[in-house]
């Protein structure tokens, strides 16, 4: 009964979209990425950067929507750094992936500490506060959760239609799903894959590392290294589960979000005194795991996926 009412409860879909917004960015950078034809495996370094520059930005003087370019804009200079790796070098995008993660946290490290070299605690930003939206935030449980967020998560929905209404409904998104599908149909058009999927790559990163730069300027008000923790990896198998569809990437993330949110408060309940919490931190990833195996046998992977692209070759 205790579960029922917390899946009943306006604070719990508040906590899940809070939760669920930073994964929306990222899942949908990763997407367009992967949409090009490209695995971005740097998506949890990239994520760390942004959060750590946006976070810095502010806390230097900037404004919070500077923070926010701030953030993209280092996101996308790792973003050129790894499709100019594996595009039009063709080198492993597994193991370039990996490399930008390892460079991208790395990199932040040492700059956290060139800044604060004294800091022992992360000092604090102001950063975005919940913006009601007035008459649709006194709808009975819907109202509370989707129109008392702050500024970021409404950019997160209103992303995903962008991104939606440009794959499927213009000339641009449709070069690049055919960079991902059939990049020799792109190159008899005229049209450089070699460019389409490395903007896509860094249009892609710059998304992630909004995605990070949430977490120090909407979730919280401070940087530290573990707050991305895993969520990169979580983003990738998302894209899979969405079935590398925006729309479904969304309900993919609100899903993961929700068996979060709700692991925290069954905690809390009687049951949560009875069970070792190991078991209630573990639920969101076993669960989303088996959606995941059950939606992924379904889905039809982009066909050039990870395929390099010579102009002349078959």
């Amino acid at each position: 009964m205790d579960i029922i009412d917390i899946l009943l409860s306006a604070s719990f879909w508040a906590a899940a979209i809070r939760i669920a917004s930073p994964l929306i960015f990222a899942t949908l950078g990763e997407l367009i990425c992967e949409r090009a034809g490209v695995l971005n495996l740097g998506i949890e370094g990239i994520m760390v950067a942004g959060a750590f520059a946006g976070w810095m930005a502010v806390y230097s003087g900037t404004g919070l929507w500077t923070g926010v370019a701030v953030a993209m804009a280092v996101g996308m200079l790792f973003g050129l750094l790894h499709s100019t790796l594996t595009v039009p070098f063709g080198l492993s995008q597994h193991v370039v992936g990996l490399g930008v993660t390892l460079l991208a946290t790395s990199a932040t490290y040492y700059a956290y500490r060139l800044a604060l070299p004294e800091v022992t605690s992360p000092p604090k930003i102001e950063a975005f506060q919940p913006y009601r939206i007035p008459g649709l935030a006194d709808i009975p449980l819907i109202g509370p959760a989707l129109f008392n967020q702050t500024p970021l998560t409404y950019a997160a929905f209103a992303l995903v239609l962008i991104v939606s209404f440009t794959l499927y409904r213009t000339p641009l998104g449709l070069a690049v799903r055919a960079a991902g599908e059939n990049p020799s149909a792109v190159a008899a058009q005229g049209l450089s894959v070699t460019g389409i999927r490395m903007g896509a790559v860094i249009i892609g990163s710059g998304f992630m590392a909004v995605g990070g730069a949430f977490l120090t300027m909407s979730a919280f008000d401070s940087f530290f290294f573990e707050m991305v923790n895993g969520r990169g990896w979580i983003c990738i198998a998302l894209v899979v589960f969405g079935a590398w569809r925006p729309g479904k990437a969304l309900l993919g993330a609100i899903l993961f979000a929700a068996f979060d949110a709700l692991q925290i408060r069954v905690q809390q309940t009687n049951l949560g005194a009875t069970v070792p919490y190991q078991i209630f931190l573990m639920m969101p990833y076993v669960l989303s795991i088996v959606a995941l195996v059950l939606v992924s046998r379904r889905a039809e992977v982009p066909a050039a996926l990870m395929v390099p692209f010579n102009k002349g070759e078959r």
